[in-house]
């Protein structure tokens, strides 16, 4: 039941579909990454349709996902992007760990990549000098947060 929920997700984010993504967590859901920490199906539905929402209005040329080695607990998943805010072209390559309920909902979700590679593509110059330093993870994490909360209240999501 848990390859099917990964599977799941990642066909539906390859159709940048977020809410089938939403509905594969359970409502007290936890999801870490480089750039966000989430508590709750409703923070990272709206991280995944925020994120969904951007490719498909300005980079939906540039969108392509592709998920592999899908085990019980985790995947591998490459995603090729336009980063939105810096208009920047990025592939990027991610591990995923995962955890879930009786019902087969994910109850934890962990991506990890390499930020440095990452910041690399996303950021240009900036992120080859600084992608190394805490400094910019800490700025990346903060600028992530602050544009979710503005999208959340946008959209009018409570978190």
């Amino acid at each position: 039941m848990s390859r099917a929920t990964i599977t799941r997700l990642y066909d539906a984010f390859a159709q940048l579909d977020a809410a089938t993504m939403a509905a594969c967590y359970a409502p007290q859901a936890k999801f870490d990454d480089e750039a966000f920490s989430l508590r709750g199906r409703d923070q990272i539905g709206a991280m995944w349709r925020m994120l969904c929402e951007a490719t498909a209005t300005k980079g939906m040329a540039h969108w392509r996902l592709q998920a592999s080695d899908i085990t019980e607990r985790s995947a591998h998943w490459e995603a090729h992007y336009l980063f939105s805010s810096a208009g920047r072209l990025v592939h990027n390559k991610i591990d995923a760990e995962f955890e879930f309920d009786s019902s087969g909902l994910i109850t934890r979700h962990v991506d990890r990549f390499d930020f440095w590679a990452w910041s690399r593509q996303a950021l240009g110059a900036p992120g080859f000098w600084l992608g190394w330093t805490p400094w910019l993870r800490a700025k990346v994490r903060v600028q992530a947060a602050s544009n979710l909360s503005k999208y959340m209240a946008a959209k009018g999501i409570s978190a």
